[in-house]
């Protein structure tokens, strides 16, 4: 049976955060990490927004029943959270906030104290805590995948893709068996997939920094629709998931270790890339050797500076023509009212020469030009 139909009920006690959770990165899962540092590392995840709604409601609703993996220890009765580690790691939290009012560093929390004060909860709330039991995580995989990679509760666009990477290198799915699955797009899923094994690459490269990745994670997902950054980095696309494991070959991870400062930063520097809504400007400097030879040799390379390389002074010089244009038709509103002013007829003939001198630019215009000034002046 995938998933236990029989509601049971737990003290607080026995629910353990489970370390394996797809929303935690590689380094944590291999640490085999207390439950006190899984949850400090959950402290981020709004537990106090969920702690207020448990003070509110007075427990937990029975259709929110977390999923759990029975474990026996010892005469113990141990349950490993599969699904619902937010909700519990909230209660851990805010039980431990109520017995001591001092680990409440933060304004919100010391408010949930005063309230829990003002209102003490029931004491239903830690111990008649709702579960179903399952005897397998494998059990769970669809229900998972679709609840957090494209349900109602979505996980961080890291946390997808590291979901995505477990259901295919440990469960051995392909990329079809994951749309499946989780009811996404395979191109999707090929590039969610794609994204990860970068990461893991760079961090088996040593070139990511401490800070900031999860952050940036769907600018780097974003970059790989560009041709400048496939074309690059060297990366197959439409590979098989085993051929994508070390996305990037040998004689390429030295321009990994560029890419990774380009769009994570450095200990020293920023990233390169600015937003998300600048990839395929970025791609698009890559394609240039000009500019990426710049970006790769230049400690302290800039995107503006890249871009005049990829592409010249082209897009200043068409935006300050626009602009002069933009200007002459305002003037042209107001200049017949001043036209006998000495002041404005001598700005006149500076921009009479100079305009002059720009249409002389262009060959392939001057007989348009002439045949324009020839209808207006001489007509």
């Amino acid at each position: 049976m995938p998933i236990s139909k029989e509601i049971q009920y737990a003290r607080l006690e026995q629910f353990r955060l489970d370390s394996q959770n797809p929303r935690f990165g590689r380094d944590l899962h291999e640490s085999n990490p207390s439950q006190k540092r899984i949850l400090d590392e959950m402290e981020d995840w709004k537990l106090d927004e969920l702690a207020i709604s448990f003070l509110a409601s007075g427990g937990f609703w029975v259709q929110e029943a977390v999923l759990v993996l029975p474990e026996t220890k010892g005469k113990n009765d141990i349950l490993t959270v599969i699904e619902g580690n937010r909700r519990i790691a909230a209660l851990m939290k805010l039980k431990t906030v109520i017995e001591d009012s001092t680990t409440a560093k933060s304004k919100k929390w010391r408010e949930i104290v005063e309230l829990a004060n003002e209102k003490p909860p029931s004491s239903d709330l830690f111990n008649k805590i709702p579960y179903l039991r399952i005897d397998d995580r494998k059990e769970v995989d669809e229900f998972l995948g679709f609840r957090h990679v494209t349900g109602i509760e979505e996980w961080q666009p890291a946390e997808k893709a590291a979901y995505i990477d477990k259901l295919i290198n440990e469960r051995g799915m392909s990329f079809e068996d994951v749309m499946r699955k989780i009811g996404s797009k395979t191109t999707t899923v090929k590039q969610q997939y794609m994204a990860y094994r970068l990461l893991e690459q760079m961090r088996d490269e040593d070139v990511l920094p401490e800070e900031g990745v999860q952050n940036r994670f769907s600018v780097m997902y974003l970059s790989l629709r560009t041709p400048g950054v496939q074309q690059r980095l060297g990366l197959n696309m439409e590979g098989s998931p085993n051929q994508n494991k070390f996305p990037v070959t040998k004689k390429n991870t030295k321009i990994l270790g560029h890419f990774a400062r380009w769009i994570f930063g450095d200990e020293t520097r920023p990233p390169l890339l600015p937003e998300s809504r600048n990839v395929d400007e970025f791609g698009r400097l890559l394609e240039s050797d000009d500019a990426f030879k710049y970006l790769c040799e230049d400690k302290d390379a800039r995107f503006d500076r890249a871009k005049l390389l990829a592409e010249g002074d082209l897009p200043a010089t068409v935006e300050n023509i626009k602009k002069a244009s933009e200007y002459i038709r305002m003037a042209l509103s107001q200049a017949h009212r001043y036209a006998d002013k000495r002041d404005l007829q001598d700005v006149m003939k500076d921009f009479g020469n100079d305009a002059i001198h720009l249409m002389s630019v262009f060959p392939n215009l001057q007989s348009e030009f002439r045949r324009k000034i020839n209808d207006k002046f001489i007509s």
